[in-house]
Formats: structure tokens, C-alpha cells, sequence
């Protein structure tokens, strides 16, 4: 009897926590700069790169906006992204967002995908950064220590990218020159449920 009770507490706790937060097994992926499998995942979990995750976990939540299935939201004041994978529900990710006087808002689209990407700083932002004192790349190849991490989602023509961060610190943070930084576990996520047209809808 008091097996039963136990495991009928442990199934309620189980059910009542996945409510609230959805965590994916570790996965590995190919880092084409050091030509080896990393692991990514678990929201917090042990893995080749222990600073692949933020304190803030993606959780499943219900969803009442005005946006239908397969839509992006980017609340870039709460600093959370929502995913609307079905009518009433939505998957909520930590996001980093663009510092100030990089603000934006506007709808767009996903008109592209890439795993790795390569990353070539725009020029304004060479300058910018070279007045700081600081040397950019013309281009860096993809891999753990590329700014875009492990996966990046284009929107439209503009140079505005959703993408992995090599700074999961900076997540729940406005730091950036305009793109949506998730860690890599969660951008990873995000990839693999959506698709190239996808909606995106960026809300300040």
C-alpha cells in the first residue's frame, strides 16, 4: 500500500513539473571548426560544454494571443520568445535582445536556415567596434566560438538573424546589435520545429 501511494506521488510531482518546463535529452552536434561532436542540452544538464545552457528553462505554456499555429513571437520587453506549435499553446524560450538604440519591431519571415553558420560582421559594425578598440573578423567560420552558435534562423532581407549564442549569459539580457540570442540548446530546439517561411513577429 505504501509502494502505491509513493508511486502514485511520484507519477502526480512528475506530471505537475512537466507542466511547466520542457527539457530535451542532450544532443550532439558537429562543430565544423574543431571537426568534432560537442553535446548540447538537457537545460542544465552535464555536457561537453557546460556553458550551453542559461538559468532560464523553455517551458510549454497556454497561449491566448492573436497569432495562429506556426508562429514566432518575439516579446523583446519580456525578453521571451514564443513558438505557437498549436492553436492555445506555445513553447516559451529565454531570449537576449538588442541593446539600446538597437531596438526594432516588425513581421517578417524565416527565408533561411543554417546549422554552424559563418558570420560576417556588416561593416558599420567593424567601425563600431574597431572605435571601441576592438578587432573584428571579415569572416569567421562556424563552430563553439562563432557569436551565431550552433544554429541561425534569417529573417527576411534584413541583417537580423535568431541564432545560438557562445555568451548563454547574455540570455534575459538586451546586449545585442539587433538579433534574438538563444542559448544553443534552445535555438537547436527551435530549428528543428520550424520551417523556412515560417512567421516571425518581433514586439516591443
Amino acid at each position: 500500500m505504501r509502494k502505491s501511494i509513493t508511486l502514485a506521488f511520484s507519477l502526480a510531482v512528475a506530471f505537475a513539473v512537466g507542466a511547466f518546463s520542457v527539457e530535451a535529452a542532450p544532443k550532439q552536434f558537429w562543430d565544423p571548426a574543431k571537426k568534432q561532436y560537442v553535446t548540447f542540452g538537457g537545460g542544465g544538464a552535464k555536457a561537453v560544454n557546460p556553458k550551453a545552457s542559461s538559468s532560464i528553462r523553455r517551458q510549454d505554456v497556454k497561449y491566448t494571443g492573436p497569432y495562429g499555429p506556426n508562429t514566432i513571437i518575439v516579446n523583446t520587453t519580456e525578453r521571451r520568445l514564443y513558438y505557437v506549435y498549436e492553436k492555445g499553446k506555445a513553447l516559451k524560450y529565454g531570449i537576449g535582445v538588442g541593446r539600446e538604440g538597437f531596438e526594432w519591431a516588425g513581421t517578417n519571415t524565416i527565408t533561411r536556415k543554417a546549422e554552424w553558420p559563418g558570420w560576417t560582421p556588416p561593416p558599420e559594425m567593424i567601425e563600431r567596434e574597431r572605435a571601441k578598440g576592438r578587432i573584428l573578423p571579415a569572416f569567421m567560420e562556424g563552430g563553439i566560438k562563432n557569436p551565431l552558435g550552433a544554429r541561425a534562423l534569417y529573417l527576411g532581407s534584413t541583417l537580423y538573424r535568431i541564432h545560438g549564442s557562445n555568451e548563454p549569459w547574455t540570455i534575459g539580457r538586451a546586449v545585442s546589435s539587433g538579433c534574438i540570442r538563444m542559448t544553443n540548446d534552445d535555438v537547436s530546439d527551435l530549428y528543428e520545429r520550424v520551417k523556412v517561411g515560417t512567421k516571425v513577429v518581433v514586439l516591443r
